[in-house]
Formats: C-alpha cells, structure tokens, sequence
C-alpha cells in the first residue's frame, strides 16, 4: 500500500522469530490497525491460510469475523480485540465466540489478551494479540454443565479456595427441597454435607487436600426442618480454571422406609405366628432345615424348638412317610404353594396325627422360606370313621329299615347339594360296576384283579374312575355309596343295576 510506504519501517524479524513456534496464535498489527503478520497458530485457529484473509486491518477483520460474548451479546465495533489495543487498551483473559458470515461450520472459542509494544520514546510501536483456542476446554465444560444439570443424581460442587458451594444441580435441589440461591455461595461448613457421619474428620481432612472422599452415610438437612439419610462421596474436578470438589449423594429415605416397613411386617408377622392357634413352620427353600417353629406345633407334637430348628422337614421322626413329605415338598418348589394335603405326623411321644398340610413360599429377611400350616383333624376323622362304622353295621340287615332311612344314613355320610341328584350307577361302566361289587364284598385290588383276570395297575385306575364319577375319596366311602344305591354286602344288586353281559343268555344269579 502506498500509504504504508511512507510509514517508518519497523523490524519485527527478531520478533517473529520468538513467537512464530508459540502454541498460542499471535497477531501483530501496525498503531493504525493493519494487520502485518500472525504465526501459523493464529491462522489455524481462525480457519485462513495467510495473513491477508483477516481482512487486512481492524475494520476488515470486523468484516471476515463475528464475536460474540459468553452471554451470545454480539461485540460492538470498538470492544473488539484489535479496536480496543489500537485505542491503547491492554487486557487479558477476554473470552470471545468466533463465526464467520456464510461459513456456518466454523465456530471457535478464544481467550484473547491485547499488548501495546511501544519504542524508546514509550510511542506505540506494534499492537499484539495473544489468541488461545480455548474451544475444547468451554465445548466440554458445556457437555458437563449439561450432564451436571440433567443429571438425575443429587450433586453439588463446592470451589476449594474458600469453600463454597458454585454449582447444584436439579436433583440436589428437588431432594433437600432448597432453591438455588440458598445454595451457590454458601460455606460447607454452614451447608454441612458431611454431617452426622462418623468419618466427618477425615473427609474435612481430604476435602481440604482435594483428594477424593470416600463413600459414607451421612445425615443431610433439608428445607423443612427434618434431615435425609444420604450416601455421600466427593471427587476432585475443575471447573473453569479452579479446583472444586464435586459432591454425589444417594437418597437413603426410601430404602430406609422400605426397611422400616418390612421390619414392621416381620414384627407383625412374628407375632401372628407365634400366637397362631395351630401349628406353623418355616423352612429354608434352600438348604431344607427347620427355621423356626411356633407355640401350637410345640404343644401338638411335644418337641421343643430346640429339637426341631435346623433339623430337615421331612425326617422320618416327624413324619410317619417321609417319602410322601419329599413329594409334598417338591410339589411346593414347583408351584408355589399347595393347599391341604393330608399327611400323618409323628409326635415325640410316638402318636400319630392326621393332619391336613397347606404350605406357601415367603420371604423372610431377603431368603427365600416355606411357611407350613398344619390343622390337626384326627378327631374329625376318628368321628367319621365311627360314623361310617355305624353305619355299615346298621346296614348289613337293611330288611327292616324302609328305603326312606336307608337314603337319610346314606345323607349323613354323603349329603347331596341342594338341587343336586349325584351320579347314579347307570354313571359307571359295565366294568367300573363290577369292580365296585367287588369291592362291596370286601375284595382288594390284588384279589379283584385276580378275580377280572387284570393287571392291578388297570384296577387302580378302574377305582380311580369310579372315585371320579361318584365324587369320594376312599374305598370306604364308596362301597356306602354302591349299598346305598342297591349293592348289599355281599355284593348282591338288583337286577336293574346289575352289570349287562355279553352273552345272550339270562343272566346267571349269584
């Protein structure tokens, strides 16, 4: 330029020389702004190859390069960098957005401080700009302001220098019920995060070194007054240039409610089965032994806790069939629970109990447990035992009785709903009727096979059917139900119950 032919030339060389390897960019313009040279950093940083595509002086640069504040407040022409060391100002530490007009890929982050270099007479010799892209460092501080913020956990950071809170996140906020400001700019010892914890003093210690604290349990006051039971652990960070601590919590209050509540219905739970009026036990699932037994299963079976507890369930000196027990046992692992399952137990004193056996799976204390119920029904049984007695005994002779009596013995064995009539005879087949006369005349499954010429795997499943049809469960009962229904003891039935034959014949009379 012709103007900057009459301007008095000033040797930089030894200048650039000592600033051309710098990793921060510099820029030297002349007092009236032109811009004579910038090192390769300066150039990268700003995207251009050669140092007339900064527009050559300050008004150019302007032109080529929009700055923005922190705040996205765009710089006015005097407060950018190079307007305001042309003005003779000296600054550091200004952080500035760089973007170009129709180039919207670029975007950087500079830190720029301005320097006055003047000569022997203090005139202003050069105008220099230190430029460092600090982009990466503000591009992650903003990753973590955003993860910080959106962070779910409870979290806060407190600068080291003077121990102050500068950051709490949302979490933080929501958990001790606190708005912000009563947060930022509080000491930790007024905001004590560390209190009720029995390792207070040494994570004071820690804290003052930087070093990472530790997870503990701590006590945390919140804003109503009350205070939280917290995890809290601090690491060591730096935000924007200053050592901090950041401080993580988890909320303990649910867990500690829930265990409050599950300690309340164990109580609760202890004691009903302990006062339970009859007899109860839990098990391991696990290891099969005896966890606890309660006062009526003392009292029934004449053990005391002591002999039964860590002894297996299914010992045969409980039980008069252990096997059948181990059976009962493993229907309750394969399906949760079972309901009334009759089993015989064994007292200490050698009785035997009929009982009906319910059992569920619990948890207990975080194992997984057995719960056994068993109701005592010896003397039920021994009463209907007596009662079907009697009534076999009144029914050998049954030539006297009319067929209305007959029915009502028969009713108080077997009542019928109302409205229903029951299964009949003509319900079994040809051979399910001669397997229950053979029953009636008092023959076992051995003998009725013999008898039918049949496997006796064929009669049990011949008397299972006829246990189906007629709705009992014991042999018993079944031959009262066939005299009731015209079988006599010795297994005579009227001819119109009588089983059909193949033959063509009359029927032979027995």
């Amino acid at each position: 330029m012709d103007s900057a032919s009459s301007k008095p030339q000033v040797d930089r060389r030894q200048l650039q020389q000592i600033v051309a390897g710098l990793t921060e960019g510099i820029l030297l313009a002349d007092p009236d702004g032109s811009i004579v040279w910038a090192n390769e950093t300066a150039l990268s940083i700003h995207g251009i190859g050669a140092v007339e595509d900064f527009g050559g002086d300050s008004a150019g640069f302007q032109k080529r390069f929009t700055l923005k504040y922190r705040n996205n407040h765009p710089l006015l022409a005097a407060q950018y960098p190079l307007a305001r060391v042309q003005a003779g100002e000296v600054f550091r530490d200004v952080i500035v957005e760089v973007t170009k007009p129709g180039d919207d890929a670029f975007h950087a982050i500079h830190q720029v401080r301005g320097l006055v270099l003047t000569d022997a007479a203090d005139e202003p010799q050069s105008l220099v700009l230190v430029i460092q892209d600090v982009t990466e460092r503000f591009t992650a501080e903003e990753r973590f302001e955003r993860a910080f913020g959106a962070n779910p956990a409870p979290a806060v950071i407190c600068r080291l220098s003077d121990l102050r809170y500068v950051k709490a996140n949302q979490g933080f906020l929501e958990m001790t019920g606190y708005a912000r400001d009563e947060v930022i700019g509080r000491s930790a010892y007024e905001f004590d995060v560390l209190g009720g914890s029995d390792k207070r003093e040494q994570a004071i210690e820690y804290l003052h070194e930087g070093r990472t604290i530790p997870q503990m349990e701590s006590v945390l006051r919140v804003a109503d007054g009350g205070s939280k039971f917290v995890i809290v652990a601090g690491q060591p960070i730096e935000v924007g240039d200053e050592d901090c601590m950041l401080f993580t919590f988890m909320d303990l209050e649910p867990r500690r409610k829930a265990e409050a509540a599950l300690r309340q219905t164990e109580e609760r739970f202890s004691k009903a089965f302990r006062l339970a009026p009859v007899p109860m036990t839990v098990s391991s699932l696990d290891d099969r032994l005896f966890l606890d037994v309660n006062e009526a299963f003392v009292a029934a079976t004449g053990y005391c806790a002591e002999e039964v507890i860590a002894r297996d369930p299914s010992s045969p000196q409980l039980w008069a069939d252990g096997e059948a027990f181990s059976q009962f046992w493993n229907t309750v692992e394969s399906t949760s629970g079972v309901r009334n399952v009759e089993m015989k137990l064994r007292t200490k004193n050698g009785d035997v109990l009929d009982c009906l056996v319910s059992a569920e799976m619990v948890t207990i204390q975080e194992r997984r447990c057995v719960l056994c119920v068993l109701q005592d029904i010896t003397e039920r049984k021994r009463s209907e035992s007596e009662l079907i007695a009697a009534i076999e005994a009144v029914m050998q002779d049954t030539s006297w009785f009319s067929r209305t009596v007959i029915e009502k013995l028969a009713e108080i064995r077997h009542p019928t709903r109302a409205g229903q009539t029951g299964a009949g005879l003509d319900d079994l087949s040809p051979r399910e009727l001669e397997v229950l006369v053979l029953m009636c005349q008092g023959g076992d499954d051995a003998k009725i096979a013999e008898t039918l010429n049949l496997s006796r795997n064929t009669v049990r499943n011949y008397v299972a059917a006829i246990y189906s049809k007629i709705g009992v469960n014991r042999r018993s009962a079944a031959i009262i139900w066939a005299r009731d229904r015209g079988i006599d003891r010795d297994g005579r039935a009227a001819a119109s119950v009588r089983p059909r034959r193949s033959s063509r014949g009359p029927a032979r009379k027995s």
